[in-house]
Protein backbone atom coordinates (compact mmCIF):
# COMPACT_ATOMS: atom_id res chain seq x y z
CA UNK A 1 0.00 0.00 0.00
CA UNK A 2 1.41 3.72 -0.66
CA UNK A 3 1.08 6.34 1.88
CA UNK A 4 0.24 9.68 1.37
CA UNK A 5 0.90 12.46 3.78
CA UNK A 6 -1.34 15.74 3.73
CA UNK A 7 0.66 18.54 4.28
CA UNK A 8 -0.07 20.49 7.16
CA UNK A 9 -0.63 24.21 6.55
CA UNK A 10 -0.25 25.41 10.06
CA UNK A 11 3.37 24.60 9.83
CA UNK A 12 3.97 27.79 8.38
CA UNK A 13 3.51 29.32 11.88
CA UNK A 14 6.76 27.92 12.55
CA UNK A 15 8.48 30.06 9.21
CA UNK A 16 9.12 28.89 5.82
CA UNK A 17 11.94 26.99 6.64
CA UNK A 18 10.21 24.61 9.04
CA UNK A 19 7.93 24.26 6.12
CA UNK A 20 10.59 23.18 3.63
CA UNK A 21 12.35 20.91 6.64
CA UNK A 22 9.23 19.19 6.98
CA UNK A 23 8.96 18.13 3.30
CA UNK A 24 11.76 16.94 3.20
CA UNK A 25 11.43 15.04 6.55
CA UNK A 26 8.34 13.18 4.80
CA UNK A 27 10.41 12.69 2.04
CA UNK A 28 13.62 10.99 4.10
CA UNK A 29 10.93 9.14 6.14
CA UNK A 30 9.94 6.80 2.97
CA UNK A 31 6.38 8.31 2.56
CA UNK A 32 5.86 7.97 -1.33
CA UNK A 33 3.52 11.28 -1.47
CA UNK A 34 2.86 14.73 0.18
CA UNK A 35 0.15 15.73 -0.86
CA UNK A 36 -1.59 19.79 -0.54
CA UNK A 37 -4.79 20.51 0.17
CA UNK A 38 -6.73 23.77 -1.24
CA UNK A 39 -8.81 26.41 -0.23
CA UNK A 40 -7.65 29.86 -1.41
CA UNK A 41 -9.97 32.15 1.20
CA UNK A 42 -12.53 30.46 3.88
CA UNK A 43 -15.53 32.50 4.49
CA UNK A 44 -16.85 34.58 7.76
CA UNK A 45 -20.77 33.36 8.96
CA UNK A 46 -22.71 36.33 8.06
CA UNK A 47 -26.93 37.01 8.67
CA UNK A 48 -27.40 34.92 5.32
CA UNK A 49 -24.94 32.17 5.38
CA UNK A 50 -23.92 29.86 8.29
CA UNK A 51 -20.21 29.53 9.48
CA UNK A 52 -17.80 27.11 7.42
CA UNK A 53 -17.07 23.71 7.99
CA UNK A 54 -13.18 24.86 9.06
CA UNK A 55 -12.68 28.07 11.16
CA UNK A 56 -12.60 31.10 8.92
CA UNK A 57 -8.80 32.01 10.06
CA UNK A 58 -7.47 28.27 9.34
CA UNK A 59 -4.09 28.50 7.88
CA UNK A 60 -3.80 27.39 4.51
CA UNK A 61 -0.99 27.65 1.39
CA UNK A 62 -1.72 28.32 -1.72
CA UNK A 63 -1.95 24.39 -3.37
CA UNK A 64 -0.01 25.22 -6.35
CA UNK A 65 2.74 27.00 -4.92
CA UNK A 66 3.23 24.25 -2.15
CA UNK A 67 3.26 21.91 -4.82
CA UNK A 68 6.02 24.47 -6.12
CA UNK A 69 8.11 24.51 -2.85
CA UNK A 70 8.07 20.78 -2.39
CA UNK A 71 9.26 20.04 -5.44
CA UNK A 72 12.40 22.59 -5.21
CA UNK A 73 13.55 20.73 -1.71
CA UNK A 74 13.04 17.50 -2.32
CA UNK A 75 13.96 15.01 -5.03
CA UNK A 76 11.84 11.58 -5.58
CA UNK A 77 8.61 11.91 -3.17
CA UNK A 78 5.23 12.19 -5.32
CA UNK A 79 3.66 15.24 -5.17
CA UNK A 80 -0.26 15.89 -5.24
CA UNK A 81 -3.29 17.59 -4.36
CA UNK A 82 -5.79 16.53 -2.45
CA UNK A 83 -7.59 18.06 -4.03
CA UNK A 84 -7.53 21.13 -6.25
CA UNK A 85 -10.78 23.14 -6.37
CA UNK A 86 -10.74 22.88 -10.24
CA UNK A 87 -14.06 24.78 -11.64
CA UNK A 88 -12.59 28.05 -9.28
CA UNK A 89 -9.43 28.29 -11.40
CA UNK A 90 -9.43 28.92 -15.00
CA UNK A 91 -8.13 25.46 -16.11
CA UNK A 92 -5.62 26.95 -19.00
CA UNK A 93 -3.14 28.76 -16.69
CA UNK A 94 -3.76 25.19 -14.11
CA UNK A 95 -3.02 23.13 -17.48
CA UNK A 96 0.27 25.10 -17.90
CA UNK A 97 1.29 25.65 -13.94
CA UNK A 98 0.95 21.70 -13.35
CA UNK A 99 2.91 20.91 -16.37
CA UNK A 100 5.60 23.14 -15.27
CA UNK A 101 5.75 21.43 -11.99
CA UNK A 102 5.11 18.13 -13.20
CA UNK A 103 8.63 18.84 -15.58
CA UNK A 104 10.63 20.67 -12.97
CA UNK A 105 10.29 17.96 -10.43
CA UNK A 106 11.04 15.00 -13.23
CA UNK A 107 7.51 13.72 -13.63
CA UNK A 108 6.40 13.51 -10.09
CA UNK A 109 2.81 15.18 -9.84
CA UNK A 110 -0.60 13.73 -9.23
CA UNK A 111 -3.84 16.11 -9.81
CA UNK A 112 -5.98 15.54 -7.37
CA UNK A 113 -9.71 17.77 -8.30
CA UNK A 114 -12.97 18.20 -6.69
CA UNK A 115 -15.75 20.64 -7.37
CA UNK A 116 -15.52 22.02 -3.49
CA UNK A 117 -18.66 22.77 -1.37
CA UNK A 118 -17.63 26.61 -0.40
CA UNK A 119 -20.37 28.96 -2.62
CA UNK A 120 -18.80 32.08 -0.95
CA UNK A 121 -15.14 31.22 -2.15
CA UNK A 122 -16.47 30.91 -5.43
CA UNK A 123 -17.90 34.21 -5.18
CA UNK A 124 -14.82 35.27 -3.96
CA UNK A 125 -13.10 34.34 -7.07
CA UNK A 126 -16.19 35.59 -9.88
CA UNK A 127 -16.78 31.94 -10.53
CA UNK A 128 -19.92 30.32 -11.05
CA UNK A 129 -21.11 27.75 -7.73
CA UNK A 130 -24.13 26.33 -9.70
CA UNK A 131 -22.47 24.74 -12.68
CA UNK A 132 -19.46 23.88 -11.29
CA UNK A 133 -19.57 20.30 -12.46
CA UNK A 134 -20.45 20.63 -16.41
CA UNK A 135 -17.67 23.19 -16.17
CA UNK A 136 -14.99 20.42 -14.15
CA UNK A 137 -15.83 18.25 -16.49
CA UNK A 138 -14.60 20.08 -19.48
CA UNK A 139 -12.02 21.27 -17.84
CA UNK A 140 -10.39 17.99 -17.43
CA UNK A 141 -10.94 16.90 -20.70
CA UNK A 142 -9.42 20.55 -21.80
CA UNK A 143 -6.04 20.27 -19.58
CA UNK A 144 -5.59 16.72 -21.05
CA UNK A 145 -5.55 18.26 -24.46
CA UNK A 146 -2.91 20.64 -23.59
CA UNK A 147 -0.88 18.07 -22.29
CA UNK A 148 -1.62 15.75 -25.10
CA UNK A 149 -2.18 17.73 -28.21
CA UNK A 150 -0.48 20.09 -30.97
CA UNK A 151 -1.77 21.90 -31.94
CA UNK A 152 -4.73 22.32 -29.26
CA UNK A 153 -8.36 22.73 -30.71
CA UNK A 154 -11.17 22.76 -28.19
CA UNK A 155 -14.96 23.59 -28.48
CA UNK A 156 -16.72 23.16 -25.56
CA UNK A 157 -19.73 24.63 -23.43
CA UNK A 158 -18.05 26.53 -21.45
CA UNK A 159 -14.33 26.55 -22.58
CA UNK A 160 -12.87 27.12 -26.52
CA UNK A 161 -9.36 27.42 -27.59
CA UNK A 162 -8.27 27.52 -31.36
CA UNK A 163 -4.60 26.47 -33.06
CA UNK A 164 -3.00 27.24 -29.81
CA UNK A 165 0.22 25.42 -28.52
CA UNK A 166 1.51 24.42 -24.67
CA UNK A 167 4.94 23.31 -24.43
CA UNK A 168 6.56 21.47 -22.53
CA UNK A 169 4.48 18.71 -22.01
CA UNK A 170 4.33 16.80 -18.49
CA UNK A 171 6.99 14.19 -19.13
CA UNK A 172 4.71 11.11 -17.26
CA UNK A 173 4.82 8.30 -19.47
CA UNK A 174 0.87 8.04 -20.14
CA UNK A 175 -0.06 10.63 -18.81
CA UNK A 176 -0.35 12.86 -15.81
CA UNK A 177 -2.80 11.72 -13.95
CA UNK A 178 -5.89 13.06 -12.96
CA UNK A 179 -7.52 11.58 -9.91
CA UNK A 180 -11.10 12.91 -8.62
CA UNK A 181 -12.16 13.50 -5.02
CA UNK A 182 -15.45 13.61 -3.59
CA UNK A 183 -18.75 10.88 -2.65
CA UNK A 184 -21.67 12.41 -4.73
CA UNK A 185 -22.95 10.16 -7.34
CA UNK A 186 -22.22 12.90 -10.11
CA UNK A 187 -18.22 12.30 -8.55
CA UNK A 188 -18.50 8.85 -8.66
CA UNK A 189 -19.54 9.20 -12.03
CA UNK A 190 -16.64 11.08 -13.34
CA UNK A 191 -13.84 8.92 -11.66
CA UNK A 192 -15.70 6.66 -13.95
CA UNK A 193 -15.64 8.35 -16.95
CA UNK A 194 -12.72 10.33 -16.90
CA UNK A 195 -10.60 9.90 -13.55
CA UNK A 196 -7.37 7.83 -13.24
CA UNK A 197 -9.06 7.33 -9.83
CA UNK A 198 -10.43 8.11 -7.29
CA UNK A 199 -9.57 10.22 -3.68
CA UNK A 200 -12.00 9.07 -1.38
CA UNK A 201 -13.22 10.96 1.59
CA UNK A 202 -14.08 8.47 5.09
CA UNK A 203 -17.56 9.00 4.18
CA UNK A 204 -19.00 7.06 7.21
CA UNK A 205 -19.74 3.32 7.28
CA UNK A 206 -17.96 0.77 5.23
CA UNK A 207 -20.25 -0.32 3.83
CA UNK A 208 -21.15 2.93 1.76
CA UNK A 209 -17.66 3.01 0.83
CA UNK A 210 -17.76 -0.07 -0.76
CA UNK A 211 -21.12 0.83 -2.78
CA UNK A 212 -18.69 3.75 -3.67
CA UNK A 213 -16.48 1.68 -5.23
CA UNK A 214 -19.19 -0.28 -6.64
CA UNK A 215 -20.72 2.70 -8.46
CA UNK A 216 -17.50 3.29 -9.64
CA UNK A 217 -17.07 0.30 -11.15
CA UNK A 218 -19.97 -0.15 -12.59
CA UNK A 219 -20.10 3.97 -14.43
CA UNK A 220 -16.35 3.00 -15.73
CA UNK A 221 -17.70 -0.41 -17.14
CA UNK A 222 -20.39 1.93 -19.16
CA UNK A 223 -17.81 3.74 -20.16
CA UNK A 224 -16.31 1.41 -21.87
CA UNK A 225 -12.91 1.38 -20.00
CA UNK A 226 -11.25 -1.34 -17.58
CA UNK A 227 -12.65 -0.62 -14.24
CA UNK A 228 -9.32 -2.15 -13.02
CA UNK A 229 -7.09 0.09 -14.52
CA UNK A 230 -9.01 2.86 -12.04
CA UNK A 231 -6.75 3.49 -8.98
CA UNK A 232 -8.71 3.87 -4.90
CA UNK A 233 -7.32 6.00 -2.39
CA UNK A 234 -9.24 6.74 1.25
CA UNK A 235 -8.44 9.06 3.79
CA UNK A 236 -7.79 7.25 7.13
CA UNK A 237 -10.03 9.23 9.21
CA UNK A 238 -12.25 12.30 8.27
CA UNK A 239 -11.26 15.59 9.37
CA UNK A 240 -11.56 15.89 12.82
CA UNK A 241 -14.54 17.61 14.26
CA UNK A 242 -14.79 16.79 17.85
CA UNK A 243 -12.32 15.53 20.53
CA UNK A 244 -13.04 11.42 19.57
CA UNK A 245 -11.40 12.44 16.09
CA UNK A 246 -8.76 14.30 17.36
CA UNK A 247 -7.34 11.78 19.33
CA UNK A 248 -7.65 8.85 16.32
CA UNK A 249 -3.78 9.36 15.23
CA UNK A 250 -2.47 9.43 19.06
CA UNK A 251 -3.41 5.61 18.31
CA UNK A 252 -1.12 3.80 16.21
CA UNK A 253 -2.05 0.77 17.00
CA UNK A 254 -6.10 2.09 15.24
CA UNK A 255 -4.17 3.58 12.54
CA UNK A 256 -2.72 0.42 11.29
CA UNK A 257 -6.20 -1.44 11.90
CA UNK A 258 -7.66 1.60 9.58
CA UNK A 259 -4.92 0.98 7.53
CA UNK A 260 -5.15 -2.87 6.96
CA UNK A 261 -9.09 -2.14 6.60
CA UNK A 262 -9.44 -0.38 3.83
CA UNK A 263 -6.30 -2.22 1.97
CA UNK A 264 -8.91 -5.23 2.56
CA UNK A 265 -11.16 -3.32 0.53
CA UNK A 266 -8.89 -2.52 -2.28
CA UNK A 267 -7.54 0.47 -1.19
CA UNK A 268 -3.87 0.69 -2.83
CA UNK A 269 -3.79 3.99 -1.48
CA UNK A 270 -3.85 5.53 1.95
CA UNK A 271 -3.48 9.59 3.05
CA UNK A 272 -3.03 10.52 6.25
CA UNK A 273 -3.73 13.82 7.85
CA UNK A 274 -0.89 15.42 9.22
CA UNK A 275 -2.80 18.43 10.74
CA UNK A 276 -5.01 16.17 12.76
CA UNK A 277 -1.84 14.81 14.06
CA UNK A 278 -1.17 18.56 15.44
CA UNK A 279 -4.60 18.16 16.52
CA UNK A 280 -3.78 15.08 18.48
CA UNK A 281 -1.29 16.30 20.74
CA UNK A 282 2.37 16.63 18.07
CA UNK A 283 1.46 20.61 18.01
CA UNK A 284 4.90 21.63 16.26
CA UNK A 285 7.04 20.59 13.23
CA UNK A 286 9.23 18.35 15.43
CA UNK A 287 6.74 16.21 16.92
CA UNK A 288 4.79 15.60 13.71
CA UNK A 289 7.96 14.95 12.04
CA UNK A 290 8.44 12.16 15.33
CA UNK A 291 4.67 11.10 15.28
CA UNK A 292 4.83 10.96 11.12
CA UNK A 293 7.90 8.52 11.43
CA UNK A 294 6.63 6.27 13.63
CA UNK A 295 3.71 5.66 12.24
CA UNK A 296 4.81 5.01 8.89
CA UNK A 297 7.30 2.53 10.61
CA UNK A 298 3.60 0.28 11.97
CA UNK A 299 2.31 1.30 8.67
CA UNK A 300 5.14 -0.59 6.84
CA UNK A 301 5.31 -3.17 9.40
CA UNK A 302 2.14 -3.94 8.90
CA UNK A 303 1.06 -3.64 5.44
CA UNK A 304 4.59 -4.03 3.16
Amino acid sequence: MKLSVEFPSVAFREGPEKVREMAVAIESIGYDEIAVFDHVVMGHPTETRPAPMYPPKMPILEAIVMMATIAAVTEHVGISTEVLILPQRQPTLVAKQIATIDTMSGGRVRLGVGVGWQESEYDALEQDFTNRGKRMDEAIDLMRAWWRDDPVDFDGAHYAVTAMAMEPKPPQEGGLPVWIGGSSRAALRRVGERGDGWMGAAMGSDDKIRQAIDDIRRYTDESGRDPDQIGLQLMLAPPPQDEAGKRFYADHDGVVRRAEEIQAMGFEWAAINATAIFQAGARNVDAMIDELGRVHDKLRSALG
